[in-house]
């Protein structure tokens, strides 16, 4: 899925479009066909409302599996500013000369993540992306001097803040890829489908007024769904606060 803003827009615009075209096309059906006794209006509402009920779970399962990886993105936001920060202060252990290489050398590396939650566009995010892996580079081998020369617990911790500070990062990046599967947006749409194609098939009253009823509320569903599964898309998204927090402790601009 793409992680442009128009995303949630795009998947309402065309769940919209295409479960309202399902419901004429019922409604289309029904007209040819003779008219439906009482007993196939009776077996149809049974099917009608199995569907939606099966749709409704679904839904719901899609919002939960969504809001989920919402929160989990969040945590490691978290993580992260913790982890930056707690090496930040170890940096004290290291010697003189390695310790004010790693002090501003997080500086900078706090930037960059900061930038990475607030950046838009491909290029931005892929030249940000590049930026990250050298700096990270570079952090790891302002503390291996230290490593190498002072072999000591408390010179090992700085070693492990480090790491700790390396894995951050790629537990937030393997977040943001964790997307509701595709699967699952495939089910709920032919699902979808399937029930507004009854429900046009079975609506007794003439007018297109009423198929779009049913249309709207779920692509308001799958809208709301795509807003939060879209980590750079939409109106709700993971902001920096920790490291923008963070970054404000350690005296940035």
């Amino acid at each position: 899925m793409s992680e442009n803003s128009a995303y949630p827009l795009v998947v309402f615009a065309v769940s919209l479009a295409v479960q309202w075209l399902a419901a004429y096309c019922g409604s289309f059906l029904r007209k040819r066909f003779k008219p439906l006794s009482r007993d196939d209006h009776e077996d149809i509402g049974v099917i009608l409302t199995a569907a939606m009920t099966l749709l409704a779970l679904i839904i719901g399962f899609s919002f939960s599996m969504a809001v989920t990886r919402y929160d989990q993105r969040k945590n490691y936001e978290e993580a992260e500013a913790n982890a930056i920060g707690t090496e930040y202060l170890r940096a004290d252990l290291l010697p003189g000369n390695d310790a004010a290489q790693v002090r501003e050398r997080l500086k900078a590396y706090l930037d960059l993540r900061i930038a990475f939650y607030e950046a838009s566009g491909a290029s931005r995010i892929d030249r940000i992306a590049a930026d990250t892996v050298n700096l990270q580079n570079e952090l790891w081998r302002a503390v291996l001097p230290a490593a190498n020369s002072h072999q000591t617990p408390i010179v090992s911790l700085a070693v492990a803040g480090m790491n700790d500070v390396i894995n951050a990062q790629g537990y937030t990046q393997a977040a943001w890829w964790n997307r509701l599967p595709a699967g699952a947006w495939a089910i709920m749409g032919l699902i979808a489908i399937a029930t507004n194609a009854l429900l046009g098939f079975s609506e007794r009253r003439k007018g297109i007024v009423l198929l779009v009823i049913l249309p709207v509320i779920l692509a308001t569903a799958f809208l709301l769904i795509a807003d939060i599964d879209s980590p750079r898309g939409g109106l709700i998204r993971v902001l920096p606060y920790n490291l923008l927090a963070l970054s404000q402790t350690l005296g940035r601009p």
